[in-house]
């Protein structure tokens, strides 16, 4: 069964062997790690910034959950590490897991590839092993970075899987939207006191219905995640504008 079929509504995939060779290649590390990055980037983003955070409590869920977030941005990673409650095991390209060091360092906070040019039906195991663990898998539905033009924030597309993915392991997939993460590509940025602007919020958790044909259910969640997005934006715009 490939990652192909089992999104697209195929039988369940096995269980999970933990092979050598699995263990080697994406183990879930100690959470020390983790801690130590959250600890430093928090201080330094804490020195530079005046954000805007919105219901980071709806986040602070004590079971499994898929976060999805927009994607604008490669400092939305260490902002939504930042802000929310719950450590995140993040879904990564495969791309970034090609440089050893990049490999590690993301690995040793416990992420993992995907790798979008094929079937990668290990991938999807080792989420569903993240979430039966009660872990919060983190994911970007648009598949990469996008600008402001192409995003689901203004009508762009986002990839198939996460509502799939929600229905597989029977978890709720809770959107996020980050905003004005892009400021931190200016060196200036980075001074201290800077107190530059950017914004998170969290949305409430999207259940999948029960009571749909599995590939209509799967479709209805992902419309109701695009429509959370763009009222997130909103509502994070506004706050934002106000402050």
């Amino acid at each position: 069964m490939t990652k192909a079929a089992a999104l697209e509504g195929g039988s369940p995939l096995p269980p999970l062997r933990r092979s050598r060779t699995t263990a080697l290649q994406y183990p879930l590390m100690s959470d020390l790690y983790y801690n130590v990055v959250h600890a430093i980037g928090s201080a330094i983003f804490c020195g530079t910034s005046r954000p805007t955070i919105l219901h980071r409590e709806r986040a602070n869920r004590p079971s499994a959950f898929i976060l999805a977030s927009t994607h604008l941005s490669p400092f939305d990673v260490p902002l939504l590490m930042r802000h929310s409650p719950r450590k995140l095991d993040f879904v990564s390209i495969v791309e970034v897991f090609r440089h050893p060091f990049v490999a590690w360092f993301y690995g040793s906070m416990n992420a993992f590839p995907l790798d979008r040019s094929r079937p990668d039906s290990p991938t999807v195991r080792i989420i569903l092993d993240r979430l039966a663990r009660g872990r919060v898998v983190a994911m970007f539905p648009e598949g990469n970075i996008r600008r402001m033009e192409d995003s689901v924030l203004t009508g762009g597309r986002m990839r198939p899987g996460a509502a799939r993915l929600a229905q597989m392991a029977n978890v709720p997939v809770m959107p996020a939207v980050v905003v004005n993460a892009d400021v931190y590509k200016k060196i200036g940025s980075w001074l201290p006191l800077r107190r530059i602007r950017y914004g998170v919020i969290f949305g409430e958790p999207i259940l999948i219905r029960t009571d749909l044909e599995k590939n209509e259910a799967a479709k209805v969640l992902e419309d109701e995640l695009k429509a959370a997005f763009g009222q997130l934006y909103r509502e994070l715009t506004e706050a934002m504008a106000t402050k």
